[in-house]
């Protein structure tokens, strides 16, 4: 079958004002605005990659849905699932600057926003069916109880047309009534995943151990054809239904600079390695590549390689290793 789209998505896409100074975000007073959104920036990285990508959302009728559109149609994203809702307003947020590694201070403003009126009504089956692959993150479910009734349907949806499934947990406490809550409807929507990529202290609170083997061993034995364990600056560990088990050694940062977005990077290197048909094993290592370049800039997508700089980075690394 013939898609037009490699990749479709959804989720909230809002405006973000960073900091240009250091210190609290009370006391700043020059910002500098971007577009953010976890599953915008995986939308982000795979259409650098050279992949074609759909987004669903909602917008509000205001320059803030105005300049998303516009970062839409810069990054070539395919946004004829975007509804502008005269409604409701595109939600915003602001984050700080660090200079130590830490990671920074978010306050979100996205209360009764335009994404959060996302629902079942924004399925267009053929639109959704035209994409080979779903990528989920658990944010998009955690904005409202009718976002949450699309993400099931979309992954209802693409699982019984046979499309693979991608879910990044990518957990929010404070956008569920209760943690009980998160974890039940998290675990629920990773059942229709090929692929699902938990960091290790989200897989403690979502299966009860920080034990990467037994927190995979928990997804495979839910359905999942592979899992990956995000560890931070150890690497990640990966496993598959086919008793694949492995561990990959984080890509080396010297200074890093912004630690928002780097575990959006893993995904678009894990996901966009896996639709090429690679191993596991590589699509990990891509994975680690992606997410330490995403975190030494400032901004969620910034460090976000094209198809170019990406392979002038395996070029520069075959170089490197030859030479040791």
């Amino acid at each position: 079958m013939t898609h037009s789209l490699d990749v479709i998505t959804y989720g909230e896409a809002m405006a973000m004002f960073v900091a240009l100074d250091t210190g609290p975000l009370a006391d700043v007073a020059h910002f500098t605005k971007r577009a953010a959104g976890a599953e915008l920036n995986v939308a982000t990285g795979l259409a650098r990659l050279g992949f074609k990508v759909g987004w669903i959302s909602r917008v509000g009728a205001d320059s803030f849905g105005q300049f998303v559109r516009g970062v839409l149609a810069q990054e070539g994203i395919d946004a004829h699932g975007v509804q502008t809702d005269v409604r409701y307003p595109t939600g915003f947020q602001l984050k700080s600057k660090n200079d130590d590694g830490r990671d920074p201070t978010v306050e979100y403003f996205r209360c009764g926003s335009a994404a959060s009126h996302l629902s079942v009504d924004d399925f267009n089956r053929d639109y959704v069916l035209g994409a080979r692959h779903l990528h989920l993150s658990g944010v998009g479910p955690a904005i409202s109880a009718s976002s949450r009734e699309l993400a099931f349907m979309l992954a209802r949806e693409m699982r019984e047309a046979g499309r693979t499934i991608s879910f990044d947990p990518n957990l929010r406490p404070k956008l569920w009534d209760s943690e009980a809550e998160m974890v039940e409807t998290l675990n629920e929507l990773a059942r229709f995943a090929d692929w699902v990529l938990p960091g290790v202290n989200e897989g403690r609170i979502l299966t009860g151990s920080d034990d990467p083997a037994t927190i995979a061993s928990f997804y495979l034995g839910r359905g999942a054809r592979g899992v990956i364990v995000k560890l931070g600056a150890e690497g990640a560990y990966f496993a598959t239904k086919e008793g694949e088990r492995g561990h990959v050694k984080a890509y080396p940062v010297e200074n890093v600079v912004d630690t928002v977005g780097a575990g959006d990077g893993f995904a678009v290197g894990v996901v966009s390695a896996l639709l090429e048909g690679r191993t596991l094993c590589d699509a990990v290592a891509r994975g680690n590549r992606i997410g330490a370049l995403a975190v030494q800039v400032i901004g969620d997508s910034e460090g976000l390689p094209t198809r170019t700089q990406l392979d002038a980075h395996d070029v520069h690394d075959a170089a490197r290793d030859a030479a040791a």
